[in-house]
């Protein structure tokens, strides 16, 4: 019964992604006339299908999305930062976005490889996310335009990045905390330590636009789920800790944002070390 769940659940979804790429395609014609309405349009579509998985997961599943922390406000342009533990971070995010009704103008930081795949790939493309190759030198002139863009055109924004650069497993964690013993930092049980480049060019390049940043923190008091655990339905309960801080807080040299980043990433092992012992974050 899962499996079949599990598969309805993916066939919808997804089938009707296709549907929305070949919509967003079409408002290619309205990028000629109209950059406004080519945005407004794709903004429209993310919120549609993202909101769909909110409400599939939450609604028809029945998961149980815990929200702790600072209550934000609904209006601001921000760069929200995560950790990452699997997919299922993904939708937490959205949920998060949904309530703020923001769910329209997320911008990923992404892997340059997904662009090419259909669906969730070529959507991406037609909202302004950040395909990188977590190669800084190819990646500096590409995200400095998009930014630009941003600018430029007035576009609301989340920014959403990862900034461990790839979901935790243990090897990588076990290279992540001999990397910090052999530079002197705090050794973390449950993060890794984060890469900063993007995180400084995204707060450096759109500081004038940026409000705050979200710094998020999810946790699985059940234990970090599968992909296919989601989409059957078995993820009964995600928790989400959110601190905001003012843009007028943070540092403006690079080498002070790195510090700030893994400062925050101490406080996010001892969050997640919390939740695994009381099922829940701190209040």
């Amino acid at each position: 019964m899962a499996h079949l769940k599990g598969v309805i659940c993916f066939s919808t979804i997804f089938g009707l992604l296709v549907v929305i790429n070949l919509f967003q395609t079409s408002t290619l014609l309205v990028w000629l006339f109209s950059r406004k309405l080519f945005w407004f349009l794709n903004r429209c579509c993310a919120a549609f299908w993202w909101g769909l998985v909110v409400f599939w997961f939450e609604k028809l599943y029945g998961m149980k999305v815990v929200f702790t922390g600072d209550n934000v406000p609904s209006g601001e342009n921000v760069v929200l930062i995560a950790n990452h533990q699997g997919i299922t971070d993904v939708p937490a995010i959205m949920s998060f976005g949904l309530r703020k009704r923001r769910l329209g103008d997320l911008k990923w930081f992404v892997k340059d490889i997904i662009k090419y795949v259909p669906g969730p790939g070529w959507g991406m493309l037609f909202l302004g996310c950040i395909y990188v190759k977590r190669n800084w030198f190819a990646d500096k002139g590409r995200i400095y335009k998009i930014f630009d863009r941003f600018r430029r055109s007035k576009i609301p924004f989340w920014i959403i990045s990862f900034v461990e650069g790839t979901r935790i497993t243990s090897e990588k964690l076990k290279r992540s905390q001999k990397f910090a013993r052999a530079k002197g930092l705090s050794i973390p049980r449950h993060v890794m330590i984060p890469k900063a480049k993007g995180f400084a060019a995204s707060v450096t390049a759109l500081r004038e636009e940026i409000d705050a940043v979200y710094d998020v923190t999810i946790g699985y008091p059940q234990g970090i789920p599968l992909a296919w655990q989601i989409v059957q339905g078995e993820v009964k309960e995600i928790h989400v800790h959110v601190d905001r801080v003012d843009i007028t807080e943070l540092p403006t040299e690079e080498s002070e944002l790195t510090h700030w980043l893994q400062k925050r990433f101490e406080m996010k092992d001892r969050l997640l070390a919390h939740l695994y012992v009381h099922k829940a974050f701190p209040n």
